[in-house]
């Protein structure tokens, strides 16, 4: 593409070095359906005849029918995805595929590809997105009567519901979609038409395009234009904060699904075995997960050191976005499909639950608060419960176990109806403010994530049912 310039041929080290088709290919629909929504603003320019836009949109399309039927043969030596194409359309149609390329660069090409690309992609995240979210509630809503100790530095703290631990990941993921729409508003703006730096003197209809490709706005200034990845840092962003949200909820999984705590079940379908021991039972796509958010946090480090130091407006090593891009999309991808998939299939174990929620202690919290309601300063409150801690530790027992007068040996604030508060059922349910655990909450949120989510049950939430989403 640039002979006239060259007396010599590129070397063959520097054609393997530089190529990016290897990876750049997947483009090519986007890459089409910009090339013929330029070719159409040509036309609109008087720069091509209707019958040549007519040969390149043919072409184009051709061509793209090859590679979805896995037919077209990619060359290195044409570098990238843009050149394999048109190349191959200027061999089959001749002079009107050498014209496709006028008052275009590779520069605002490449930008524009990157941008659909990516736009598709968030919506199909998005969507995956909503998928996991949906697969939470309807374990949450399986499980509704399963109560399991909430945890602070892995330590027991306060009862919860199980559906209410799981409501926490549908908020995490929300925050996701968000940021996924956020940085999809800022990628969805039009930099073709800006050239290689400083646009070009041919000057098409750069709205004629942005409507064809369904673009809201164009860019508005050239050298910005060819130089931005700002799209592309902020989707990487997103998503390594995906790959962070599932993480911990795969370590949740984790630990759950151990035979020390025995809180889940994994479905056989979603679990491996050993190579060695028989007995065993790995939580594999737990592991891999959390193991992959490190490859989305890497990708967007990568992303942001290649940008650092660029001075505009466009340097090759901005091709170096695409394989982190395409790597962070991919690996994202396939782990909330999996997600959603293994999280319809979990199986919750109330009586392992229900053994760990019989701890006394994690009522602690309500026994301190108890005596504030009956004039007792709160950190006062703090300290006489912990003593009755350490007394129960010291004996043995659980703050059920005490008797009225050991209580009131250590606060005569104590009476008898202290012994009310020590159910697990009546903790939570106590816990009414908004964001709180009681069931109402938890089943007006549940209620809340099905509506947001647009499902639908063939009836009300049912205790340990076995309704499932219809969209």
């Amino acid at each position: 593409m640039w002979k006239g310039r060259f007396k010599t041929d590129t070397a063959q080290l520097l054609k393997d070095y530089s190529e990016s088709i290897s990876f750049d290919w997947r483009l090519y629909r986007h890459d089409i359906a910009g090339s013929i929504a330029h070719a159409t603003a040509l036309e609109a320019a008087s720069l091509i005849t209707q019958e040549e836009l007519e040969a390149i949109r043919g072409g184009l399309l051709g061509i793209r029918d090859e590679i979805d039927a896995g037919k077209f043969q990619w060359k290195p030596d044409l570098e990238d995805v843009h050149m394999n194409i048109e190349a191959e359309l200027t061999r089959r149609i001749g002079d009107p595929g050498a014209k496709l390329h006028t008052a275009r660069s590779r520069n605002d090409q490449v930008a524009l590809d990157l941008r659909l690309y990516l736009r598709d992609q968030a919506d199909e995240i998005a969507h995956l997105l909503a998928e996991v979210q949906k697969s939470l509630v309807e374990l949450g809503e399986r499980n509704i009567e399963v109560v399991i100790p909430g945890y602070t530095h892995l330590q027991r703290a306060q009862p919860v519901l199980f559906a209410h631990h799981l409501l926490a990941y549908v908020e995490m993921f929300a925050r996701d979609a968000d940021r996924v729409a956020d940085a999809r508003k800022r990628l969805n703006v039009l930099p073709l038409g800006s050239g290689a730096i400083a646009g070009s003197t041919i000057n098409l209809d750069r709205e004629l395009i942005a409507r064809q490709l369904d673009f809201p706005a164009i860019t508005q200034n050239s050298m910005d234009a060819v130089s931005d990845r700002d799209f592309a840092v902020e989707l990487l962003s997103a998503l390594a904060l995906v790959g962070i949200h599932l993480s911990r909820l795969s370590e949740d999984l984790i630990l759950w699904a151990s035979a020390e705590f025995k809180f889940v079940t994994i479905s056989d379908a979603y679990t491996t075995g050993s190579s060695l021991m028989p007995q065993k039972k790995n939580p594999d796509v737990c592991e891999l997960t959390r193991g992959k958010t490190g490859r989305l946090v890497g990708n967007l480090t990568a992303l942001l050191t290649t940008l650092k130091g660029l001075p505009m407006t466009y340097n090759r090593d901005m091709q170096e976005d695409k394989e982190p891009v395409f790597d962070s999309v991919d690996t994202v991808k396939a782990s909330l499909q999996i997600y959603a998939a293994m999280l319809r299939e979990i199986q919750v174990n109330p009586e392992p639950c229900a053994a760990a929620v019989a701890d006394w202690n994690l009522l602690a919290t309500d026994v301190a608060d108890y005596l504030v309601l009956h004039g007792i300063p709160f950190r006062k409150s703090h300290e006489i419960v912990g003593k009755t801690v350490a007394l129960c530790v010291e004996r043995g027992v659980g703050l059920a176990d005490l008797t009225l007068a050991e209580y009131k040996s250590l606060s005569p604030a104590f009476e008898s109806d202290v012994f009310e508060i020590l159910n697990v059922r009546r903790s939570i349910d106590a816990r009414t403010n908004p964001g709180a655990p009681a069931t109402t909450n938890v089943l007006g949120q549940l209620e809340r994530w099905k509506a947001v989510l647009g499902c639908q049950y063939a009836g009300n939430i049912v205790p340990h049912g076995t309704k499932s989403f219809e969209t």
